[in-house]
């Protein structure tokens, strides 16, 4: 008995201290991008770096709104078109498809959760910015090379569907089933019923799904990279190039790192990206959370 107690204590040791290292990993990266990105803290305020738009390295001038800006256009119009449909399928899947096609379907989203970004962004490259440059652009009374904000968000919406749809259904099927059944007792049709129902329910883990999606969307960089354009300018439109943060990191670190400063503001763009999808996934854990806690003491 002493020996399997002492077995049992030494494992959940070794599990507690990998639970811990996982976790310090996160913070540690941060510390150290940080700590790299002093120098420029210290020669330019915080917010003179953010609301510049003059980005001259070689002059010293590291100025970070075009690209915040780019990925903001970037990652809301992917957000824009990825959660209606998102939503729609997630509802189907949850509510209304037979177990075969759920059997069918489910694999489908996994693997379109693990194709590799540079396949969309080569995708993106070959398809979409062709029919924006040939097509969309032209109806729109717009020239354009197709190397866009839209290119870059129709590709990242794409993306972003697993995510959305897989953690929605899952709180979609975990509304009770009384609920449901109650609901219909009353007279109300299926569509009534989910729509009133069993999504003002998991409206809390929907929105944790959004925002999950929103964190992914947001540091995307390689498929991005390859059909937003890269030019660091604030878009004005959807057939604007944009050159988002994660782009400017992958296009940039290693080059021209003799310029002074030029490492530690680029180090500053990663922490200001590492903290935003932090602050996003810990939000979306956070509402999950609370939804798993509800329905177990319902």
């Amino acid at each position: 008995m002493n020996t399997r107690r002492l077995k049992d204590l030494v494992a959940s040791k070794i599990m507690f201290s990998a639970a811990i290292l996982s976790s310090l990993i996160v913070l540690i990266t941060a510390l150290a991008l940080f700590y790299r990105s002093m120098p420029i803290l210290k020669t330019q305020s915080l917010s003179d770096l953010l609301l510049s738009s003059s980005w001259h390295p070689w002059r010293g001038e590291f100025g970070f709104y075009p690209f915040i800006m780019g990925t903001l256009w970037v990652t809301a119009l992917a957000m824009v078109l990825s959660i209606p449909i998102s939503l729609l399928t997630s509802i189907y899947l949850a509510e209304y498809a037979p177990s075969k096609v759920r059997g069918i379907m489910k694999p489908m989203m996994d693997l379109l959760a693990g194709i590799p970004s540079v396949v969309y962004g080569l995708w993106g490259v070959l398809v979409v910015v062709p029919l924006i440059r040939e097509y969309v652009a032209p109806l729109a009374g717009v020239i354009s090379t197709g190397y866009t904000v839209l290119a870059g968000g129709i590709v990242l919406a794409i993306m972003v569907f697993p995510i959305i749809i897989s953690v929605s259904e899952e709180v979609i099927r975990a509304v009770p089933r009384e609920t449901r059944e109650a609901s219909m007792a009353l007279g109300a049709t299926k569509w009534q019923t989910v729509k009133h129902v069993v999504i003002r329910s998991s409206l809390p883990g929907i929105i944790a799904a959004i925002i999950l999606g929103f964190g992914r969307a947001f540091g995307e960089t390689m498929a991005v990279l390859m059909v937003v354009g890269n030019v660091p300018k604030a878009p004005s439109s959807l057939y604007d190039p944009a050159y988002p943060l994660p782009a400017l990191i992958a296009n940039n670190y290693g080059e021209m790192m003799s310029i002074p400063l030029y490492d530690s503001a680029l180090l500053l763009a990663a922490l200001i990206l590492l903290l935003t999808v932090l602050l996003f996934s810990v939000a979306a854990e956070i509402i999950l959370v609370r939804i798993k806690r509800r329905y177990s003491l319902g």
